[in-house]
């Protein structure tokens, strides 16, 4: 049995998690990993997980999430050139949800409402009948996320919560993304209607970090990024706005791998 499966699977695990997924927790993890002697796990774990370090910008860090917050050569990742194309914020798994008209949307075996999600009715509304884009990201990915589109931002709308992990073991047994702490803002985009983009928290991930900008967002532009561990790009798209590349509609909820900056979907026009 995995870790994963002892602490989600069993009654001492569940007796455990009560600790390890409070804010606490992952902020204790957090300082660990900015260690100086974290370092020392950055090259077994490059290893382990096959990570191509040849377009990152430096090769030397200071701790294990001075590796893991990692730059890479803006060239590793090209943002499609086509304006009408909406693209992919970050590295991860990508999965489609259609939000019903009741404003539900099911992942995975667990029923999630929109208003759960945002913890605003009104709000919620505006995105009924539209779709849910899922990016969970890996903890070998690139934890570093640009902006989907261009628009105008809203304010920053932070919901504290817990630190559930996000890989597929526990999904299904718990409404994670209505536990998990997370971040969002509203896009006012010309191009693609209203739409939400927010980042999910995970077990040991202390930190979504979300500089306190309040420029336009832009399309390709860094957004943020996420601390160690796995973790969730959220994006809701109205109805009738975008339609999802082929693959990725005719998926059924199923995960495909995507990587930032490639286009996910085209400007639905009337």
């Amino acid at each position: 049995m995995t870790a994963l499966g002892f602490l989600y699977g069993t009654a001492p695990g569940r007796f455990l998690l009560r600790g390890l997924t409070r804010p606490w927790f992952s902020r204790l993890g957090g300082r660990i990993m900015d260690s100086r002697l974290s370092a020392l796990a950055v090259g077994p774990y490059i290893r382990r997980h096959h990570i191509d370090m040849s377009r990152c910008v430096k090769d030397r860090f200071c701790s294990f999430n001075d590796f893991f917050t990692r730059r890479l050569d803006p060239e590793a990742r090209p943002v499609d050139p086509d304006p009408e194309a909406l693209v992919s914020p970050c590295d991860g798994k990508l999965s489609l949800w259609p939000v019903t008209p009741e404003g539900r949307f099911p992942v995975k075996g667990t029923e999630y409402t929109l208003t759960g999600l945002l913890r605003d009715e009104a709000l919620a509304a505006r995105f009924t009948g539209g779709t849910l884009w899922l990016f969970r990201l890996c903890p070998e990915d690139y934890h570093r996320y640009i902006w989907p589109m261009d628009g105008t931002r809203g304010p920053a709308v932070r919901i504290p919560g817990l630190y559930h992990t996000v890989q597929p073991l526990d999904r299904g047994q718990r409404p994670i993304y209505h536990e998990n702490t997370r971040e969002y803002c509203l896009i006012d985009s010309a191009r693609f209607g209203p739409a939400v983009m927010m980042e999910v928290g995970a077990l040991l991930v202390g930190r979504i970090v979300n500089p306190p900008d309040q420029d336009p967002a832009v399309r390709g532009r860094e957004k943020g990024y996420f601390a160690f561990g796995g973790s969730t790009v959220i994006l809701l798209t109205g109805p009738g706005a975008v339609t999802p590349r082929p693959d990725l509609a005719a998926a059924g909820g199923a995960e495909i791998p995507v990587r930032q900056g490639q286009r996910v979907g085209t400007r639905q026009t009337q």
